[in-house]
């Protein structure tokens, strides 16, 4: 009789979220309105830089100390690392405004120098620029790190991929300028996540590069580092440049493909799925360099004339494709 198989052990169970009690967290609402003293440098200075201080209270979760200012526009100018602006959503927003005449959403912003930096109101910004306005109107606040902390508040908004990516390496990048010896494992909260920073130093050195074909591979080859900033910087740096060595081998096969008299908006991922060591893998997470020299190795490997027209479309994509890939 054969032996019995022993039985697998059950993976534990997450442990179950505590709702909090109402009313549990932060501040009343009259508590709110009490400024703290955290604000009043802020305020005077932002009177200095010749704008007008309209309210001074504190946030109601936290308790940070918040300033509503009317800045002089000239002096608000976008973060180095936030998403490129978009040139349609500033049309739109322009017509919109210009016929609404009221500007209701306040920007976020830091000061930096004499200047005010807009973490997540390049748009507005521009807008009101294009309008005509001579002031916007502010949530201004005292500590600077807000301005690298803003993609994390930035959940609602719709950013694809590849400004996702782009945002988090320039944050990343701007981070070593200030604070080079800062782990980068200490600004994970910030960066949202690794496969952002390696997957927008690719989308830096390649406009058009297919991010979404091999974010499920990256994702789970990915962690921050326990490095200071400038050498995890170029950790990056290095594994993007792996990373499009193994998409110019995909390139040329896509091109075969083509020449096979194969077409479809699907044969990259086709050939990324194909060439995947990790694709049906159960692990969580995988070493980098190994699975990389797998993934080139197979694209070596890999026989196009075997492939099927109906293959190709059994596939039927990739998830996670992103505006603008190729």
């Amino acid at each position: 009789m054969p032996a019995k198989r022993a039985a697998a052990p059950k993976k534990p169970r997450a442990p179950r979220k505590v709702k909090a009690a109402p009313g549990s967290r932060g501040l009343g609402a009259i508590e709110v309105s009490q400024a703290g003293e955290g604000s009043s440098k802020l305020a005077a200075e932002i009177a200095a830089d010749g704008g007008a201080v309209l309210a001074r209270y504190r946030e109601p979760l936290g308790g940070h100390d918040v300033v509503l200012a009317a800045l002089p526009l000239e002096k608000v100018a976008p973060t180095p690392y936030q998403r490129d602006l978009s040139e349609t959503h500033v049309k739109k927003l322009t017509v919109a405004l210009g016929k609404l005449d009221r500007y209701l959403d306040p920007i976020i912003a830091v000061r930096h120098g004499e200047t005010y930096w807009t973490p997540n109101g390049n748009h507005r910004l521009a807008t009101l620029r294009g309008l005509g306005a001579k002031s916007i109107v502010a949530l201004v606040v005292p500590e600077p790190e807000v301005a690298f902390q803003i993609l994390a508040l930035n959940t609602e908004k719709a950013h694809n991929l590849k400004e996702r990516s782009l945002e988090v390496i320039r944050m990343e990048r701007g981070m070593v300028a200030d604070a080079p010896e800062r782990h980068e494992l200490e600004a994970a909260g910030m960066l949202e996540e690794p496969a952002f920073a390696t997957l927008g130093a690719c989308y830096e050195k390649r406009p058009r590069f297919s991010g979404g074909a091999y974010q499920p591979i990256v994702k789970r080859c990915e962690a921050f580092f326990d490095l200071p900033l400038r050498e995890a910087l170029a950790k990056r740096e290095q594994r993007a440049e792996e990373l499009l060595a193994i998409d110019d081998a995909v390139i040329e096969k896509v091109a075969a493909l083509k020449a096979q008299g194969l077409e479809s908006p699907y044969l990259k991922g086709f050939v990324v799925a194909r060439a995947n060591p990790i694709r049906f893998a159960k692990a969580a997470s995988f070493e980098w360099d190994a699975t990389m020299a797998k993934m080139l190795a197979a694209l070596g490997k890999m026989d196009l004339s075997k492939v099927k027209r109906e293959d190709v479309a059994r596939a039927g994509g990739y998830a996670g494709s992103t505006e603008g890939e190729e």
